[in-house]
Parts: C-alpha cells; structure tokens; sequence
C-alpha cells in the first residue's frame, strides 16, 4: 500500500472508532483549554494577552491563588515552557503535582508564558498564520521579543519591581538569550530557576537528534528549508494518539518508547495515566527554524545566534560567522536543576554552561538516577525530587512587601 494509501485507510479507521462512540474512551482533559484545566482543579484562572515589540499575541494564563484563597503577599512568577510545549504542560498533573498548582498553594501569584506559534500564540496585529513571514522566527526572537513582553506586562500588572522565573528547556535557553541581548532586564528577575537548561548542546545522546540534526543542517544550507510551522497539533491527532495509547492498553510502552527515544528513559517514573492527556495538549506548534537553530548549536559546539549563511550572516551580523551569545551579561541569580539521564541536557553541557554564567547560585542534580528530560514537568515524584528544592529556595529569596 502507498503511503498516502496508508494515510487514507488510517484516517477512515480512526473515524469509524470515533463515531462509534469510542470518544468516551478519550480521556476528556485532552480536550479541555488552560483555563478549563485551571478550573477543573478548583483554582481560578485568568487569561491576558500581550503584544510584543514585533506584533506577535501572546495569551498568558494567571493563577492569582491557590485553592485556600489570596494571601497579604503573593510575588510574581514566570512559568515558561519548553519547545513543543504550552502553558498547559503545567498544569496537566494533579494540583499536587503540576508545578502550576504547586506554586499557587504555596503563596504565588502563576503567570504561565506561552511562546509565539503555539496553541495559544498563534495571532498576530498583521500576519495571517499562512503568511511564512510569521513562522520566521527561532528562540532568538522568543529571547528578544516574547520575554521582555511578558516580563513587563507582569511586573506592570503587579506592580511589582521583580518576578521569579521558571523555566523548562527552551524555556531556559530564551532566558540566556534575553539577558545576553537585553542586560537590562537583569534588574527584574529576582532568581531564575533552569529546569533542565539548554545552551550548549555537544553532548546530546537522543539516537533520534543525533540522526536528524546533519539532516536538517544540510537541508538548511542547501536552502531547501524555510520557515514555517513544525508538528502542529489538531483534534485528529490527539484522537488517534488517545486510542491508540490509552491507559492500561497494550501500546503505552510503544508510545512512552517514542518519547525515550527522545528524552532519556525512564518508566518508573512516567506516569501513563497521564499520557492521553499529554497527548491532547503536546505538541502544542512551533517554528521549524527552532529546531533548525538547535541543530546548529549540536553542530557547532557553541552558543550563538542564527547561522544564515556566509552572505546572510554578513548582513544580519557584518561577520561571516554569527556571533555569541555574551553570556558575562546574565547576572541575574541563577539556580541550576539537571537530571543525569537527560539526553538532550546532558550534564556535560550543563557544567559548560555554569562556568560561563557568572551568578550561578546552585548546580544541583535531581536525586534521582534516570531522571530525564520530561520528567521536569510529569514525573511520578517530581513534587518531592525537584519541586520542594525549588520552593525552598524561592521562599528564602521572597522580598519583603
């Protein structure tokens, strides 16, 4: 059969499934917004859009509280996801668990960023989502333009002078990105806590990076790649992804096989009665040219801006080679979390980072052996291996009010 064929014949069995009544299989939370999801745990949600610099919609979902009510001082914490991921990738868990919930109870105020092109990031004031003008962009421009708006749409909200940020993967490398770029913004974050931080990259051991990246990176030069949008998400996908690994069934190990293919494996720890819902809401969209500017950072060795190419690196940057990101420009605290069997954030290119970050506070390893790179966010125990620590720390930084 071809694959189009294949394509065709999935699609009809996967409607057949459904409109046999096969949806009451779906675990429904797949299906649910932020503020829903938010809701269903019995805490209140706001949502916010934010404008930035460059004319991208970034909605923003608030947690003002926990579930035992508003307290006389709640700071401001920035919660970013990682690539691929949303702002509903904190709160997928139990309120015991989701690290959303985590910090509403235990006295801050939640702002939960979303990057533009994912589910929620997908407006802009001029560009349709067809236009390829509007997917050109990698985390630089996440760094430059999305975090600086968000910052100070918080900050301006609160009233506050600083914020805390948390911030997984991508999340972290946009951070490093804006504060080597903007060091003005240094002054607002009161302490940044990098869950898995990604900068450097030599040291990846995911067998599927490591295949795709000298193809992508060959692809990119011989400008057979230009930007636009990168694993979408869509209803048929969560549906089919849904039955195909709903919990206790036979395929979960093949789908979490996928995923440790990717992060590192780790099963005691993968939670699979969360799977369907993690499938409903990941991946939540994102720019080719991200993963493009991942690639190059694994094959360079270094941290730097967007590889154009000899003649596009001379306009963009007046050299041939794209520059570095100065890294002596982020001052702000930092603490760092690393997990020892994550591929992607290898412990290697962590301690690499730390030595050229001049105000790291804290290297610390998860306590756990095969703690990997999703397990940040969905870990059975990551409330008592990771984010007890981090709260901790937070708490002994809270400034007086």
């Amino acid at each position: 059969m071809s694959g189009a064929g294949l394509l065709v014949t999935t699609m009809f069995l996967a409607s057949l499934l459904l409109s046999a009544g096969s949806l009451h299989r779906l675990n429904q939370e797949a299906y649910l917004t932020v503020p829903e999801l938010v809701a269903s745990r019995g805490y209140p949600s706001e949502s916010h859009d934010v404008v930035t610099e460059d004319g991208y919609i970034l909605t923003m979902h608030r947690i003002p509280h926990g579930r035992h009510g508003p307290s006389v001082d709640r700071p401001p914490v920035l919660v970013q996801h990682g690539i691929l991921c949303s702002s509903a990738c904190w709160v997928l868990s139990t309120s015991e668990k989701a690290l959303g919930f985590v910090l509403a109870d235990a006295g801050y105020d939640v702002w939960l960023g979303n990057f533009r092109g994912t589910n929620y990031a997908k407006k802009h004031v001029s560009l349709n989502l067809t236009d390829k003008q509007f997917w050109d962009f990698s985390w630089h421009e996440l760094g430059v333009y999305d975090l600086p708006a968000m910052v100070d749409y918080v900050l301006s909200r609160t009233g506050r002078e600083g914020l805390f940020y948390v911030a997984h993967s991508m999340g972290t490398t946009s951070f490093f990105v804006l504060l080597s770029m903007r060091p003005e913004y240094n002054s607002k974050i009161l302490a940044q806590f990098s869950l898995a931080p990604v900068a450097f990259l030599s040291h990846v051991r995911s067998p599927v990076i490591r295949l795709i990246i000298p193809f992508l990176t060959s692809l990119h030069q011989l400008q057979m790649v230009g930007p636009g949008e990168f694993l979408p998400n869509s209803q048929f996908l969560s549906a089919v992804a849904s039955l195909a690994c709903p919990d206790g069934a036979l395929t979960p190990p093949v789908c979490t096989d996928i995923s440790f293919l990717l992060t590192g494996f780790n099963q005691r720890q993968f939670n699979m009665t969360l799977l369907p819902v993690i499938t409903g809401h990941v991946p939540a969209g994102s720019s080719i040219h991200q993963f493009l500017h991942y690639a190059q950072e694994v094959h360079s060795g270094r941290f730097r801006q967007f590889d154009r190419g000899v003649v596009g690196n001379l306009l963009a940057y007046g050299s041939v080679e794209p520059p570095d990101y100065d890294l002596s420009k982020v001052t702000a605290p930092v603490y760092l979390y690393w997990g020892e069997n994550d591929w992607l954030a290898d412990a290697e290119d962590v301690r690499e980072l730390e030595s050229k970050l001049p105000c790291v506070r804290a290297s610390t390893r998860v306590p756990h052996p095969c703690f990997n790179h999703q397990d940040f966010m969905w870990a059975v125990d990551v409330e008592a291996l990771l984010y007890r620590d981090v709260l901790a720390r937070m708490a002994a930084l809270r400034p007086p009010r």
